[in-house]
Protein backbone atom coordinates (compact mmCIF):
# COMPACT_ATOMS: atom_id res chain seq x y z
CA UNK A 1 0.00 0.00 0.00
CA UNK A 2 1.45 3.46 -0.72
CA UNK A 3 1.23 6.02 1.11
CA UNK A 4 -0.36 9.68 -0.29
CA UNK A 5 2.23 11.92 -1.06
CA UNK A 6 1.31 14.19 2.00
CA UNK A 7 1.64 11.32 4.06
CA UNK A 8 4.91 10.47 3.07
CA UNK A 9 6.15 13.70 3.20
CA UNK A 10 5.22 13.88 6.93
CA UNK A 11 6.51 10.74 7.43
CA UNK A 12 10.13 11.40 5.53
CA UNK A 13 10.39 14.69 7.33
CA UNK A 14 9.30 13.36 11.02
CA UNK A 15 12.32 10.13 10.35
CA UNK A 16 15.12 12.91 9.27
CA UNK A 17 14.30 14.58 12.33
CA UNK A 18 16.39 12.74 14.59
CA UNK A 19 20.56 13.36 13.83
CA UNK A 20 20.40 9.20 14.40
CA UNK A 21 18.41 8.39 11.60
CA UNK A 22 20.26 11.15 9.19
CA UNK A 23 24.12 9.55 10.32
CA UNK A 24 21.79 5.77 9.48
CA UNK A 25 21.21 7.41 6.25
CA UNK A 26 24.52 8.59 5.29
CA UNK A 27 25.94 5.08 6.34
CA UNK A 28 23.41 3.64 4.15
CA UNK A 29 24.65 5.55 1.21
CA UNK A 30 27.72 4.19 0.78
CA UNK A 31 26.29 0.59 0.69
CA UNK A 32 23.83 -1.99 2.42
CA UNK A 33 25.19 -2.73 6.19
CA UNK A 34 23.62 -4.76 9.05
CA UNK A 35 21.97 -3.53 12.15
CA UNK A 36 25.08 -4.33 14.35
CA UNK A 37 27.21 -2.33 11.50
CA UNK A 38 24.61 0.91 11.86
CA UNK A 39 24.66 0.48 15.68
CA UNK A 40 28.67 0.81 15.72
CA UNK A 41 29.33 4.53 16.05
CA UNK A 42 26.85 4.92 18.53
CA UNK A 43 26.92 5.16 22.57
CA UNK A 44 23.35 3.63 22.86
CA UNK A 45 21.81 -0.13 22.92
CA UNK A 46 21.23 -2.32 20.09
CA UNK A 47 17.39 -2.38 20.65
CA UNK A 48 17.49 1.78 20.76
CA UNK A 49 19.33 1.63 16.96
CA UNK A 50 16.76 -0.89 15.82
CA UNK A 51 14.00 1.89 16.95
CA UNK A 52 15.59 4.68 15.00
CA UNK A 53 15.95 1.72 12.16
CA UNK A 54 12.07 0.93 12.36
CA UNK A 55 11.05 4.54 12.06
CA UNK A 56 13.24 4.73 8.93
CA UNK A 57 11.52 1.59 7.31
CA UNK A 58 8.08 2.67 8.30
CA UNK A 59 8.94 6.00 6.76
CA UNK A 60 10.44 3.84 3.47
CA UNK A 61 13.51 5.57 3.79
CA UNK A 62 14.96 2.03 4.13
CA UNK A 63 14.29 -1.67 3.21
CA UNK A 64 15.38 -4.84 4.95
CA UNK A 65 16.37 -8.31 2.76
CA UNK A 66 17.30 -11.43 3.75
CA UNK A 67 20.64 -13.01 3.10
CA UNK A 68 20.33 -16.50 5.30
CA UNK A 69 20.63 -15.65 8.64
CA UNK A 70 21.44 -11.61 7.88
CA UNK A 71 18.82 -9.09 7.53
CA UNK A 72 20.82 -5.95 6.05
CA UNK A 73 19.40 -2.80 5.22
CA UNK A 74 19.48 -0.87 2.06
CA UNK A 75 18.78 2.66 1.33
CA UNK A 76 15.48 3.64 -0.56
CA UNK A 77 16.00 7.03 -2.08
CA UNK A 78 12.05 7.24 -3.54
CA UNK A 79 10.91 9.04 -0.06
CA UNK A 80 13.95 11.29 -0.39
CA UNK A 81 13.31 12.35 -3.97
CA UNK A 82 9.82 13.57 -3.01
CA UNK A 83 11.51 15.78 -0.63
CA UNK A 84 13.77 16.67 -3.07
CA UNK A 85 10.57 17.43 -5.38
CA UNK A 86 8.76 19.46 -3.28
CA UNK A 87 11.52 22.15 -2.29
CA UNK A 88 11.99 22.27 -5.95
CA UNK A 89 8.35 24.07 -6.19
CA UNK A 90 10.01 26.55 -3.48
CA UNK A 91 13.45 26.89 -4.76
CA UNK A 92 12.33 30.54 -6.76
CA UNK A 93 11.05 31.62 -3.65
CA UNK A 94 14.30 31.38 -1.86
CA UNK A 95 16.35 32.49 -4.35
CA UNK A 96 14.62 35.34 -4.84
CA UNK A 97 15.18 35.98 -1.11
CA UNK A 98 18.75 35.61 -1.02
CA UNK A 99 19.43 38.04 -4.26
CA UNK A 100 17.84 40.05 -2.06
CA UNK A 101 19.96 39.88 0.77
CA UNK A 102 22.87 39.92 -1.19
CA UNK A 103 22.13 43.28 -2.51
CA UNK A 104 21.18 44.48 1.14
CA UNK A 105 24.91 43.36 2.07
CA UNK A 106 26.21 44.94 -1.05
CA UNK A 107 24.42 48.50 0.37
CA UNK A 108 25.44 47.84 3.55
CA UNK A 109 29.23 47.38 2.10
CA UNK A 110 28.84 50.07 -0.22
CA UNK A 111 27.75 52.62 2.96
CA UNK A 112 30.37 51.56 5.47
CA UNK A 113 33.35 53.73 6.30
Amino acid sequence: MRMHSDDTLDATFAALAHPVRRSILARLAQGKATVNDLAEPFEMSLPAVSKHIRVLEEAGLIQRERDAQFRPCTLDTGPIEAVANWTEKYRHIWESRFDVMGRLLDDMKDKSP
